[in-house]
């Protein structure tokens, strides 16, 4: 018998070329004529395959055994295909054996695990607990406690599987003070391990949410020392963000902080009674020797995160700004970190930086110490982010610093107010009336109108006037254009969208006190025709101020007070009866140019009912009537008031004002109380006493 493997060709045969190999590219087809040597050989092999057959093996010539399966005969198909398992060892079992064989298996492992047996009970307890509406408070305790007794002492073993962490943060969330101190306690050690997983760093955040300082100063301190590796941690560095943002204290968001200095700033921690800072200038003045290796570190640090893309975290904009505040003016230091920042693709760096206070008040610093080219293409990159960024605490300072420091105010309108305002009428109704009302918003309008005044800057707000402070000290050497040129024309690019939504939509932008601010302060320093304006805030006057209640009202949701009978209603009808705003220098109202003649457009709208304004909380805008220089019709309405004098005397002498209480008194007798006058106030109505003395006069 031939040998099997032959290295020669038999007589008559042909060689073997290479395009019969196989694609694999190791073996040869079969040659197309069988010699009668090689028949015999096949009959040899298909008797041993005769003698293994279900076995699934072929003998070998050397003995052994030829990890082979048998091939399906024609026309039997394929092996899953006839309820058969593919590479079972025997054709007697079925897909379904085989899955179950498979189930059996995957369970007995499971439950060769530790812990196997508490963790199948702990994640039954937590489906029940989840649903929290599906369960009474009586049994959710019980089931509490239950998996409280499972828990305690082992919470270690139970923090770092997926699916058993879920129980302990129900735990958590159901738990005690007592309770939660004691697991705070019990991981102690372990909290940097939690912040790199995936599941238990959300564990840190259920515990540190109570706001306990207890606990915090429990976990805090143990990120000290690891603040490097940890903020490029794709897991740890979000929770380690969150910790330093909202939980840490002055002082440890210090020592957190100090680590983006160098490594002894991590190993070595200040003494006992020695002051933690972080501010890097103050640092450096005191050790001058350590300046080059301290920024050189700080802004590897900081530029690693720039180039990964983490670019939102409020520990990094901390670092950036400490960085930019000690280098020195026109240094290629300066120049190198302003160009990374501008460089930075989709200007997501930018962005992130506007929503927080470090990052805002770096990019208002960027704006008022960098070129026109630099400021141009730092504004550009926050084209769609200005209407975020107006409503925002810190985000509104931008575009403050932008109108104070960019000269070109055609860049300057174009690139913002279209974002500001709105682009269509529709949306600028819907964009102003958010602008007029917001607390932040509506800075970004009438800061152009009011300047830093303090009903437009309260005291909440003394950051933003020490953050435009420091602008406007820079802008001096920076920018060429004069600051009220440069307000002036602002105002005139915003003025025709503002006057419009007025005129379109007064109801909704004085029906709070922010809007009839906002209103006045459109009126009197927009420029334009104001007209239409100044005729739609008069019609909202119109009406009978106070109607007589119909039974049918809903008193859980009663219509809105006349705007008469609101104190921003009256002075703001108050303010544009005058014409202008109050000048403390000058002692007298200073009256814009040119004059509204806002009491010639709204008398006409109050006349059938000027008495009751009168007499009313607004009755200083009658007043106001009287005392217009530009008023044509004061004969007119000193004849309406002198016809109702009496009732003018009854309000001055708060007798309107006492029947009104018995009223409401009658009305809260089933509460038991009826209204009071305020302590410390004279009873009658002021105006109304002045509005008599005007026509005894």
């Amino acid at each position: 018998m031939a040998p099997k493997h032959s290295t020669h060709a038999a007589p008559g045969k042909r060689k073997v070329s290479s395009s019969d190999k196989h694609s694999d590219g190791n073996r040869a087809k079969k040659p197309k004529t069988v010699t009668a040597s090689k028949r015999q050989q096949f009959d040899e092999d298909e008797d041993m395959a005769s003698d293994s057959e279900g076995s699934g093996f072929s003998n070998s010539g050397d003995g052994g055994a030829d990890l082979k399966q048998a091939k399906p005969s024609r026309g039997q198909g394929k092996p899953w295909e006839n309820g058969k398992t593919a590479g079972a060892p025997t054709g007697t079992q079925t897909s379904r054996e085989a899955h179950a064989k498979q189930k059996q298996l995957a369970q007995e492992r499971k439950a060769a695990k530790p812990l196997a047996d508490e963790v199948t009970r702990t994640k039954k307890l937590w489906e029940k607990l989840r649903r929290k509406s599906h369960v009474p408070k009586e049994e959710r305790q019980q089931l509490v406690d239950e998996l409280y007794t499972i828990i305690t002492g082992r919470i270690k073993d139970f923090v770092l599987k997926h699916d058993a962490v879920r129980a302990v943060q129900t735990a958590i969330k159901y738990s005690t003070p007592v309770q939660r101190k004691q697991i705070a306690k019990e991981l102690q050690g372990t909290y940097a391990q939690l912040a790199e997983s995936r599941y238990a760093k959300f564990l840190i955040g259920k515990l540190l949410v109570q706001n306990d300082n207890e606990i915090r100063d429990i976990i805090v301190p143990e990120f000290y020392g690891k603040v490097r590796k940890l903020i490029n941690h794709p897991e740890a560095s979000w929770i380690l963000d969150d910790i330093y943002r909202g939980v840490a204290t002055k002082e440890q968001k210090a020592y957190m902080l100090r680590e983006w200095y160098g490594p002894e700033f991590s190993l070595f921690k200040p003494g006992k009674g020695v002051e933690v800072t972080a501010d890097l200038s103050k640092i450096l003045a005191e050790e001058p020797s350590k300046r080059s290796p301290v920024m050189k570190y700080l802004f590897d640090m900081t530029n690693g995160l720039i180039q990964k893309k983490m670019t939102g975290f409020t520990m990094l904009h901390d670092a950036m700004l400490q960085y930019f505040l000690a280098l020195k003016p026109e240094s290629e230091e300066l120049k190198e970190f302003v160009e990374i920042i501008k460089e930075d693709e989709n200007g997501d760096l930018l962005k992130n930086m506007a929503f927080t206070k470090s990052g805002a008040r770096l990019v208002c610093l960027l704006l008022a110490n960098g070129s026109a080219k630099d400021r141009k293409q730092i504004i550009k990159t926050y084209k769609d982010t200005f209407q975020l960024m107006c409503g925002d605490t810190h985000g509104h300072m931008i575009i403050l610093t932008a109108y104070d420091v960019i000269d070109d105010t055609v860049l300057t309108s174009k690139t913002i107010f279209p974002e500001l305002l709105g682009k269509n009428e529709e949306k600028d109704i819907e964009n102003i009336t958010f602008l007029a009302n917001d607390l932040n918003a509506r800075i970004t309008v009438c800061y152009l109108f009011e300047g830093q005044s303090k009903s437009l800057f309260p005291a909440s707000h003394a950051y933003d006037l020490e953050l435009l402070a420091e602008i406007h000290e820079i802008r001096k050497r920076t920018s060429k254009k004069e600051a009220d040129i440069r307000r002036k024309e602002l105002v005139t690019a915003m003025s025709p969208p503002l006057l419009a939504a007025v005129a379109a939509s007064p109801n909704d932008l004085v029906a709070t006190s922010f809007g009839c601010q906002f209103v006045a302060d459109v009126l009197l320093s927009a420029t334009g025709d104001k007209k239409a304006a100044l005729e739609a805030v008069a019609s909202t006057a119109a009406g009978d101020p106070t109607p007589e209640q119909s039974e049918d009202a809903d008193p859980l949701y009663p219509p809105p007070p006349h705007i008469s009978l609101t104190p921003h209603g009256g002075k703001m009808f108050k303010t544009l009866i005058a014409g202008g705003r109050f000048d403390k220098a000058a002692g007298a109202i200073k009256r814009v140019d040119p004059p509204l003649n806002f009491a010639d457009i709204l008398y006409p709208v109050i006349k059938d009912y000027v008495v009751k304004w009168a007499t009313g909380p607004s009755s200083f805008t009658v007043l106001g009537l009287l005392e217009a220089p530009d008023f044509s019709s004061k004969k007119e309405l000193l004849k309406l008031l002198r016809a109702d004098k009496k009732t003018l005397e009854a309000a001055a002498a708060g007798e309107a004002a006492d029947k009104s209480e018995k009223t409401e008194g009658k009305k809260s007798k089933s509460k038991g109380k009826a209204s009071q006058p305020e302590k410390g106030k004279s009873g009658g109505n002021q105006g109304a006493r002045l509005l008599l003395e005007k026509l005894n006069a």
